[in-house]
């Protein structure tokens, strides 16, 4: 794939495939053995039949549930790692980057890496409108999915997620 292709190329389009998804009150463990079994990386979470926010892998494998733990929103009774739910570190809906399909469809890859860079998410939501209707998720185009195509090394990818994980910590946990 080259940037030039179309970016519909790299959507996983909720037209044609179906996505995993979890509840929010689901424990973060137990939404990781959901992904692999799945064998996706990626899950939609669902509060009475709305997306409300997405979670990945490397949010439930990351510095996430650390974070969670070691600050103030930790309201389980024990605040351990296994009490922890998806609705504790997901991205909530609202603070992720929505492209409309009609610019999606008129876009190029080239176009969406760029979008990728300007917005340092790791996935874009894509929507659609039918007819007078409400606005709906359409699709969804990862970053990792992206990069594979293009054949651009995941480890510089990586390691700017590692960064920006480690900006939001206080300075005392960041070690030189």
């Amino acid at each position: 794939m080259l940037e030039q292709d179309p970016a519909s190329m790299a959507m996983a389009d909720f037209h044609w495939v179906c996505p995993v998804t979890v509840e929010p009150e689901h424990k973060i463990d137990a939404a990781l053995q959901n992904m692999i079994g799945a064998r996706v990386r990626t899950l939609l979470v669902m509060a009475e039949a709305h997306m409300i926010g997405l979670i990945t892998a490397y949010d439930i494998q990351g510095q996430k549930p650390l974070q969670f733990l070691r600050g103030s929103d930790c309201i389980h009774p024990k605040c351990r790692h296994e009490d922890i739910e998806v609705a504790d570190i997901m991205t909530p809906l609202a603070t992720l980057p929505m492209l409309r399909l009609e610019d999606v469809l008129r876009a190029r890859i080239g176009d969406i890496l760029e979008t990728f860079r300007e917005t340092h998410q790791t996935h874009l939501l894509v929507t659609d409108r039918h007819g007078g209707q409400a606005t709906m998720v359409r699709g969804l185009i990862s970053l990792t999915e992206i990069e594979r195509r293009l054949g651009i090394s995941t480890d510089h990818a990586s390691a700017v997620l590692i960064e920006q994980e480690l900006s939001g910590l206080p300075r005392s946990a960041v070690r030189d």
